[in-house]
C-alpha cells in the first residue's frame, strides 16, 4: 500500500513518501547541500521537502531556479498541483514577462520558479531583493561554474538573506572533484548527499536499463572520402610544422588539444609577434575546419557531410568568409571530395541500424517513445527526414532556439508544444540535440538511442536518464569501429565511474569535517579563497564608487562583477556601455564583436558618437583572440584601430577578461570620483552628426571604402554628387583608391536596380 507525505502545505494523497527523499531533505535542511541523485527519481520532491519546511518555519518565499524555460513550465506545474497554495502565489518568471510586470509578481509570490538570468537582471537592475528569501533550489546545479547566473545569485543571496539555506540538486555534478568543488564554493554548499541506484532505498524504485552497445563498421565508399580528407589534414599539418608549430602524431591528436594550441597562439600575437605565428594560426584554422569533416564521415553521415560542405562553401563565397574557408574551397582534395558526395548515393549505416532498432520497438510496443540523441543539428535533421517515411515512425525534430544558414531553431514556446505533442503520442520519436539532455520530463520513454557515444559524463548520464523512469528502459549506443567514436565510448565510461567514485569520497571527506569550524572546513574541504583585485580595494559598503551600465551589458559578466565593489546603477543609454563621470564614457567590445562592427562598418559611427558626446571617450577592447577572428587582415584590425585613437580622439585599453575589464573600470572611476571629484552625469545622448560627418558617412558605406577613403574622395571632388559621377579613371587619381576600390564604387552606382 502505497505511503504518502502528510503536511499542512501539501495536498492529500499528492505526493508518494520515500525514505530516501525524507533522508536527502532532511540533510539538506542541516545546511547548504548539494544532492545528487540519478536521474527519475524524483530530486523535485526533495526540493518540495526542503521549501515547504522553510516556508513553515521562516516565511517569506521561495525561489526554484532551473536553467530553461520548459524545465521552469514543468517545475511550476507540479508545484501548482501538488501545494496547498493559491496558485496566483506560485508564479514562473521568464524572459517573456516584462520586468514592470515581474516586479509586481515578486511582492505578491510565495514560490517563484524561474530561469536565473531573469533573476540575475533583476538583481543587477534592484527589481528585486532576496532578503525575504527563505531558500533557494538550484536545479541542474552542475551549471554553476564560471560565470554562471547561478553564481551570481548564489552571492547576493548569502550577502542579503536574513535566512539563507540552499539547495543544488543534479544526477551529474562531474567527474572531477575541482569541478563538484567550484559547483558547492560557487553555491556555498556545506555538503553533499549522495543516493546511487544501489542504495537499498533506493533499489525498489529503480527500473532495469539495459544498455546496448552496437558496433559498425564504415562503408568503404565513406572511408574514401574520410582519405581524402586525411590527405588535406597531411598537407597542413605539414605546413604548420613549416611555420615551427610542429603537431607530432597528428593523426591521433584531439580537437581539446587543437583548441589549446590555437589559444597558445593567440596569446602570442600581442606585442611585435613573429610573422609565422599569423601562418600557424591560418593553417590551424583550417586544420579545425577539416577535422571536423573527418568527424562528421566517421560519425555522423555524408548527409550531415554535404550540409557542412555547403556551409564552407557558402562562407568561401562570401565578402566577410575567413581565408581559411577560401583556401580550403580552392583546395584540389576537397573538390574531389565535393564531387564524390554529389555522385555517393550510400549513407552511414547507423541510420539504417537507427530504423530497425525503432521499427523493431514499435512492432513490440506501439505506444512506446522513443529518443534519438545526435550530437549535430544536422545529423537530426537527416536522421528525422530518413525514419519518417517508416510506417508506424512519427518522428519530429528537437533542436535549441540558435539559428544559422539554413538551420532555423526552435522558440522556447516551439519546444514545449513538441514536448506536449511527444507525450500525447502525435509524435513517437523525438530526434533531439543536447537541448533534450537536461532534467525535461518525459514520461514512458521506453528507448533511448545515441546516435554516437559521447566523452562527456555529465551529458551521457543525462541522455541514459531519459529512460528507466517508469519501468524497465533500453539504451542503444551506436559505434562506428576504428573511428572517435570508440574513443568517446571509453572515455565517457572511464569519467562515469570516477565520478561515482570522487562523490562518495566527497561526500565522506565533508561529513568528517561537518563539525569543524567554517574556518576550518574552509581550508579542508575545497574552498580557495583568492580574493580578486577588485575586493582588495579596500572600499568600504558605503564608499564605493558609482558607475552606469547601459542594460545590453547585463547580459555580460562585467556587470555582475562589479556590483561587488562598486554601486552599479542600470539604465538605457544611446552612447556607451559604461559611464564612469561627466566626461569619460566607455565603449566595450569583446574580440569578435569587435572585428564584426569592423566588418559591418558600425564601429565607427558607435565611436563618433561616443568621441561627440563626451569629452574623455574610452575604448575597451576585452579578449586575446583579436587577430584570429573571421580571419580578417591584421592589418585592417591595426587601421580601424590607429583611426580610432588619432582620427577620433579616443584612448584605446585592452583587458584579458570580464574581471580584468571590471577592474579597470573601478580605477579609472576611482580616479575621476575621488581624486578628480568629478559627478557622475548621465548625459549621452546621440548628437546629430555634422553635414561633413554625414556626407563621410554615406560615402564610407560603400563597399571597401573606409572612413579614411570616405575623405580622400570628398577632398578630392568636393561633394557627394561628385563622388558618384565619378569615372573609373577618375576615382584611381585619388589617393587610397585602387582598382579593386574603384570597381567597386562603379559597380555600386551604375547597376541596374533589380529585385
Amino acid at each position: 500500500m502505497t505511503e504518502y507525505i502528510t503536511h499542512p502545505l501539501i495536498r492529500s494523497n499528492a505526493v508518494e513518501q520515500r525514505l530516501y527523499q525524507l533522508d536527502l531533505a532532511g540533510k539538506a535542511l542541516d545546511g547548504s547541500t548539494l544532492v545528487v541523485l540519478p536521474t527519475g527519481l524524483g530530486k523535485t520532491v526533495i526540493a518540495l521537502l526542503v521549501m515547504i519546511s522553510r516556508l513553515e518555519k521562516y516565511g517569506g518565499k521561495v525561489l526554484i531556479l532551473s536553467p530553461t524555460k520548459p524545465l521552469v513550465e514543468q517545475h511550476a506545474s507540479f508545484f501548482r498541483s501538488v501545494l496547498e497554495l493559491p496558485k496566483e502565489q506560485v508564479l514562473t518568471f521568464t524572459g517573456s514577462v516584462s520586468p514592470a510586470k515581474r516586479t509586481d509578481m515578486w511582492n505578491s509570490g510565495k514560490v517563484i520558479v524561474s530561469t536565473p538570468q531573469v533573476i540575475e537582471n533583476d538583481l543587477l537592475t534592484r527589481r528585486i531583493s532576496l532578503d525575504d528569501v527563505t531558500h533557494i533550489t538550484f536545479d541542474e546545479a552542475h551549471r554553476a561554474v564560471g560565470n554562471y547566473a547561478y553564481t551570481y545569485i548564489a552571492e547576493k543571496y548569502f550577502e542579503s538573506g536574513k535566512y539563507p539555506l540552499c539547495l543544488g540538486i543534479t544526477a551529474s555534478p562531474g567527474s572531477s572533484q575541482e569541478k563538484v568543488a567550484e559547483v558547492c564554493q560557487s553555491l556555498h554548499i556545506e555538503s553533499v548527499a549522495v543516493k546511487t541506484e544501489s542504495d537499498k532505498d533506493v533499489t525498489p524504485y529503480i527500473h532495469k536499463k539495459d544498455i546496448e552497445w552496437v558496433r559498425i563498421d564504415l562503408p568503404s565508399g565513406m572511408m574514401e572520402i574520410k582519405q581524402l580528407l586525411d590527405k588535406v589534414l597531411d598537407d597542413r599539418f605539414s605546413k604548420l610544422s613549416e611555420t615551427g608549430y610542429p603537431v607530432y602524431n597528428h593523426r591521433q591528436v584531439s580537437k581539446k588539444e587543437l583548441l589549446n594550441l590555437q589559444a597558445k597562439l593567440q596569446g602570442e600575437l600581442r606585442g611585435f609577434p613573429d610573422p609565422s605565428v599569423y601562418g600557424a594560426i591560418s593553417v590551424l584554422a583550417e586544420i579545425l575546419k577539416v577535422n571536423h569533416a573527418v568527424e562528421i564521415v566517421e560519425t555522423q553521415g555524408l548527409e550531415s557531410l554535404r550540409m557542412y560542405m555547403s556551409r564552407l562553401d557558402n562562407e568561401a563565397g562570401s565578402k566577410s568568409g575567413s581565408k581559411a574557408s577560401k583556401r580550403l574551397a580552392q583546395d584540389l582534395y576537397i573538390r574531389q571530395v565535393t564531387r564524390r558526395l554529389e555522385d555517393c548515393d550510400i549513407e552511414h549505416p547507423k541510420i539504417e541500424h537507427v530504423k530497425r532498432i525503432i521499427a523493431d520497438e514499435l512492432t513490440g510496443n506501439p505506444l512506446s517513445r522513443v529518443i534519438v540523441f545526435a550530437n549535430y543539428r544536422d545529423t537530426a535533421e537527416m536522421i528525422t527526414n530518413a525514419i519518417k517515411e517508416t510506417d508506424g515512425i512519427r518522428p519530429v525534430r528537437f533542436v535549441g532556439q540558435g539559428s544559422k544558414y539554413k538551420d532555423k531553431g526552435l522558440t522556447q514556446k516551439q519546444q514545449v508544444s513538441i514536448i506536449e505533442q511527444f507525450k500525447a503520442g502525435d509524435y513517437n520519436v523525438l530526434v533531439a540535440t543536447s537541448v533534450a539532455e537536461e532534467g525535461l520530463d518525459i514520461p514512458s520513454t521506453d528507448l533511448v538511442i545515441f546516435y554516437e557515444p559521447i566523452p562527456s559524463e555529465i551529458r551521457s548520464i543525462q541522455r541514459k536518464g531519459r529512460t528507466g523512469r517508469k519501468h524497465q528502459g533500453h539504451v542503444v549506443v551506436l559505434v562506428t569501429k576504428k573511428t572517435r567514436d570508440e574513443a568517446y565510448y571509453w572515455s565517457s565510461r572511464s569519467k562515469e565511474k570516477k565520478m561515482q567514485s570522487n562523490m562518495r569520497e566527497l561526500q565522506c571527506s565533508m561529513l568528517q569535517t561537518k563539525d569543524n569550524t567554517s574556518e576550518e572546513r574552509t581550508e579542508n574541504v575545497f574552498y580557495d579563497e583568492q580574493r580578486t583585485l577588485l575586493e582588495y580595494d579596500g572600499d568600504e559598503p558605503d564608499d564605493r564608487v558609482t558607475i552606469v551600465v547601459d542594460h545590453r551589458e547585463i547580459r555580460s559578466s562585467v556587470a555582475r562583477i562589479l556590483d561587488r565593489s562598486a554601486h552599479i546603477m542600470v539604465r538605457t543609454m544611446e552612447v556607451a556601455d559604461y559611464i564612469l563621470s561627466d566626461r569619460i564614457a566607455v565603449e566595450r567590445k569583446e574580440s569578435h564583436d569587435l572585428v564584426s562592427s569592423i566588418i559591418d562598418k558600425k564601429l565607427f559611427e558607435q565611436i563618433s558618437n561616443l568621441s561627440r558626446t563626451y569629452a574623455k571617450p574610452v575604448f575597451i577592447i576585452e579578449g586575446e583572440s583579436l587577430f584570429n577572428c573571421r580571419g580578417i587582415s591584421p592589418n585592417a584590425i591595426h587601421g580601424a584601430l590607429s583611426t580610432i585613437a588619432l582620427d577620433f580622439g579616443v584612448s584605446v585599453f585592452y583587458t584579458r577578461d570580464p574581471e580584468d575589464t571590471a577592474s579597470l573600470l573601478i580605477q579609472i572611476a576611482k580616479r575621476e570620483q575621488r581624486e578628480e571629484k568629478r559627478a557622475v552625469d548621465l548625459h549621452g545622448k546621440k548628437a546629430a552628426p555634422m553635414l561633413p560627418q554625414q556626407q563621410e558617412y554615406l560615402i564610407s558605406s560603400i563597399p571597401d571604402v573606409g572612413p579614411k577613403a570616405a575623405r580622400s574622395l570628398l577632398e578630392h571632388f568636393g561633394s557627394v554628387e561628385a563622388v558618384i559621377r565619378a569615372s573609373y579613371e577618375e576615382l584611381l587619381q585619388v589617393s587610397n583608391i585602387g582598382p579593386k576600390t574603384a570597381t567597386r564604387i562603379r559597380e555600386l552606382v551604375s547597376s541596374e536596380y533589380k529585385k
